[in-house]
């Protein structure tokens, strides 16, 4: 969908007049929740690995619309109360890409910070846009301790060099869309000490190991939501099976009502469509790679 709302929606006509049954997508919250509309009316199965902002599954009821990744405000509340109680910030400035994810994770990031941590900005950039030192160079003398920024990593690399190039020795803290190694290759040195939300560290689990060798075997790195859409997949397949149906609202029956096995272990789906586990834990850079703060 090329990360963009029309295109999302043509993809998404397009899918259904091939006669998809279900569809495993799409990855940025502002593409897939006004396709979801196109695919609910259809009958259609969508299962998303990747899109966390909550109004997917929360906004409207569709029982055919499904999220194998957890949500904006699970991973935001997280991140806020990392912030009180493990560093102690006080001072807090916030951006966000506009996106739907974007703005959305910054949103309630802000929501959940309490009255305690004094918020001294709030800006936006665009996506895509390359030079953000205007907004870095506003918000350098308000001195803040942490900036948090909602949206992918491609900006966040670059935000987080020129911060460092204005002698903004505030922390960096994102959200999962910049656990990503272009973020690394980007930001380089610069990266080092950021604090980024997500899943757990899945390498730990024992049902993800033959996953992640046949995936590396076969494709080399891990992407930040391979497993997820791995498992994403063999919910519908496994829900087809179940069902002995190619119809839509037979395979979202199967859905709603089983559990499944998958390479992050147990899955099971709420009402909503989302899961009923989906944990966040907070990561950092450390000597240029991601770790899990313990």
């Amino acid at each position: 969908d090329r990360s963009d709302a029309k295109e999302a929606v043509a993809v998404a006509n397009k899918l259904v007049n091939l006669g998809a049954v279900a569809v495993i997508g799409h990855y940025g919250s502002s593409c897939s929740i006004p396709a979801s509309a196109v695919y609910h009316e259809a009958g259609v199965v969508q299962i998303t690995p990747s899109t966390t902002n909550p109004d997917l599954t929360l906004r409207e009821k569709r029982s055919t619309i499904f999220r194998a990744c957890g949500r904006d405000d699970q991973q935001a509340a997280m991140s806020a109360q990392f912030v009180r109680e493990v560093l102690k910030k006080k001072r807090v400035a916030i951006i966000d890409d506009k996106s739907t994810y974007g703005q959305g994770l910054a949103r309630d990031f802000e929501r959940n910070l309490g009255t305690e941590i004094k918020i001294v900005a709030y800006e936006h950039i665009t996506r895509g846009d390359k030079d953000f030192y205007a907004v870095l160079t506003k918000i350098k003398p308000l001195a803040p301790e942490l900036i948090f920024f909602g949206g992918y990593y491609s900006e966040a690399g670059l935000l987080v060099t020129q911060m460092r190039r204005l002698g903004i020795k505030a922390v960096f803290m994102s959200g999962d869309a910049t656990i990503e190694q272009e973020f690394l290759k980007i930001a380089g040195r610069d990266a080092e000490g950021a604090y980024l939300s997500y899943g757990p560290d899945f390498e730990q689990l024992e049902s993800a190991k033959k996953f992640l060798a046949d995936y590396r075997a076969a494709f080399g790195d891990i992407g930040p939501y391979s497993l997820y859409a791995y498992d994403a997949a063999n919910v519908v397949l496994k829900a087809i099976e179940i069902s002995g149906s190619l119809e839509g609202k037979r395979i979202a029956e199967a859905i709603h009502n089983n559990s499944f096995n998958g390479a992050r272990g147990k899955l099971e789906f709420d009402e909503n469509g989302d899961l009923k586990n989906s944990p966040y834990v907070m990561w950092q850079v450390r000597d240029g790679r991601f770790e899990v703060v313990k």
